[in-house]
């Protein structure tokens, strides 16, 4: 017979990971020194030859990820959808489209990840669905249909129809007639993207179930998507409604309750005085945002070279709980948004980053990668020091380690969503398929031939061997994202100076936004301290020295480990 000491040793056997695991703080932070990459599966790397990518190519090329030193990976929506929206018109929250393959590829993804220590976040787009969504559909049969409330619909037409659009230029209104379930249904973005009712309680345990069922199959956090829109009463107007910021501190309580270490991660442009609404006051909210602000004053301080404006948004932004964290990034899978900035702020940038009218989309943003608009080494690689040297984590956007290029001729926002360039072979590498869903790049200085993986790997001067030795720096200087950090007087208008602290560690960073060499004066006393410039490996420039007056190249960066 089997005694009682048996049952107990097995029960708490089975109980040990749980208590390790609640234990163990050690990786509730692990964003705060991360660098995150963002990529769509359907045009990273194709397996099978249809043209498109999937998951089976992904998880080829994970250890291509892994040598660039990357610690999490954030997916685009890869579930079942029509695709009028890039896959963020989600028709089955639970079911991989089947263009990039089945579950068991994506269970085999995320072991293959995880043996390599690569996190996955996923999008979460919970503030509408495809209107081809079983929910959708039901709803528009039946106004009893318990389905019904989960949209929101008016009978008479709203006076303000036609504002408050995501997609200005494309998009003409937020309310349209369904002429089967006779009313007007609400929706930020197109017209095939129903929103969805979040207030009502059966369609946050809805998302509640979503979010739980991708946490099970592994996710550490998500991506979550426009998020003002997901709070908000749209009965209240559309221009001002009232936002329900619980909502946010629900979701955050939810995943943590099913994971510890899971990631929420907002996409949120607002002003600064509203950011508190999402970490929430005691960082309860979300653990980290993109920092739009900050992102798009910062293409306003390259276009004029001076760092005023870049360092007015770095303060106004820099008051935010000590758990929380800004995501900071140069482009993404989006337009580079500049709606917070000035009429003539705006048109500044334009002149200098998108002239022309094809450049430009939504009467705010402009849809080309980075490579193009700077269009100067020099000045890419400044630009990528500069973002990972942010208070905050670092996202980069596939392609961009390479210099890609887009394709203008797209349209919208698939202008920068062209396949990876593997190789200078058929269709870059990517593919096999005599047609592609997008088309690679095949013509210009960013013709897949001129721009591609294997090609840059085998010359170490290359961006992404450059790219992949400063990430391995931002990952060495926790002290960028774990410490207090301050803003350095340099003596120049276009030199931006930080000083971080943490612990006995301290770091010095400075980039110059000019093409111009620039004198610098510190005004700090940095004498006596021994200095080195970790990103250049220079031997000449470790020592002890007075780092006080010196010059700084055109476009120029240096990183400085400071020890007294």
């Amino acid at each position: 017979m089997i005694n009682r000491n048996y049952f107990i040793s097995i029960f708490f056997l089975l109980l040990f990971p749980y208590f390790l695991s609640a234990q163990d703080n050690s990786n509730e932070y692990w964003y705060k020194n991360s660098v995150i990459y963002n990529l769509d599966v359907d045009s990273f790397y194709d397996s099978d030859g249809d043209g498109i990518g999937d998951f089976k190519g992904l998880t080829e090329k994970l250890p291509y990820l892994k040598s660039l030193g990357i610690d999490a990976l954030w997916l685009a929506p890869f579930q079942k959808s029509p695709l009028k929206d890039n896959g963020y018109d989600i028709e089955d929250y639970y079911m991989i489209h089947p263009d990039y393959g089945t579950g068991g590829d994506l269970v085999e993804f995320m072991y293959e990840a995880n043996k390599l220590g690569i996190r996955i976040i996923t999008d979460l787009v919970i503030n509408h669905t495809s209107d081809q969504h079983i929910w959708f559909q039901e709803a528009v049969k039946d106004e009893n249909s318990i389905y019904r409330d989960y949209y929101v619909w008016s009978k008479e037409r709203p006076d303000d129809y036609n504002e408050g659009m995501v997609f200005p230029g494309v998009q003409e209104q937020t309310w349209t007639f369904h002429p089967e379930a006779g009313e007007y249904y609400y929706h930020r973005f197109y017209e095939f993207q129903p929103d969805l009712n979040n207030l009502n309680p059966a369609v946050q345990e809805e998302m509640r179930k979503v979010m739980g069922y991708w946490l099970w199959m592994g996710v550490a956090g998500f991506r979550l998507d426009a998020v003002p829109f997901i709070i908000e009463d749209p009965y209240t107007g559309v221009e001002d409604p009232e936002l329900h910021y619980d909502m946010v501190k629900q979701i955050r309580q939810f995943i943590q309750w099913r994971r510890s270490d899971a990631l929420l991660l907002g996409e949120a442009n607002v002003m600064p005085d509203e950011n508190k609404n999402y970490f929430g006051d005691d960082g309860d909210g979300m653990q980290m945002l993109f920092n739009f602000f900050v992102n798009q004053h910062l293409f306003y301080s390259f276009a004029t070279e001076e760092v005023s404006r870049l360092t007015a948004s770095l303060e106004a932004t820099k008051d935010i709980p000590e758990n929380s964290q800004w995501a900071h990034f140069l482009r993404n899978h989006d337009e580079l948004d500049l709606g917070r900035l000035s009429d003539e702020q705006r048109a500044v940038v334009f002149d200098n980053f998108g002239p022309d009218e094809d450049m430009q989309i939504y009467e705010r943003g402009i849809r080309r990668r980075l490579a193009p608009m700077l269009d100067d080494t020099r000045r890419i690689k400044m630009a990528y020091s500069l973002m990972f040297s942010l208070p905050g984590t670092p996202v980069i956007r596939y392609g961009d380690e390479i210099g890609m290029g887009d394709d203008l001729s797209l349209p919208e926002r698939e202008a920068v969503r062209t396949p990876m360039q593997w190789s200078a072979v058929k269709n870059a590498g990517f593919s096999t398929a005599d047609h592609l869903e997008n088309p690679v790049i095949d013509k210009g200085q960013y013709s897949y031939r001129q721009v591609n993986v294997l090609q840059q790997q085998q010359d170490p001067n290359s961006l992404l061997n450059w790219t992949s030795r400063l990430i391995k720096l931002r990952k060495s200087c926790p002290e960028i994202g774990m410490g207090d950090w301050e803003l350095i007087s340099t003596g120049s208008p276009h030199v931006l100076g930080i000083k971080y602290e943490f612990g006995s560690r301290s770091l010095l960073v400075l980039h110059n936004l000019s093409a111009a060499s620039q004198d610098i004066v510190l005004q700090d006393n940095f004498q006596g301290y021994r200095i080195s410039n970790s990103l250049e490996n220079s031997k000449e420039k470790t020592g002890i020295r007075e780092l006080q007056e010196f010059s700084i190249k055109g476009y120029g960066y240096e990183w400085y480990q400071l020890e007294n």
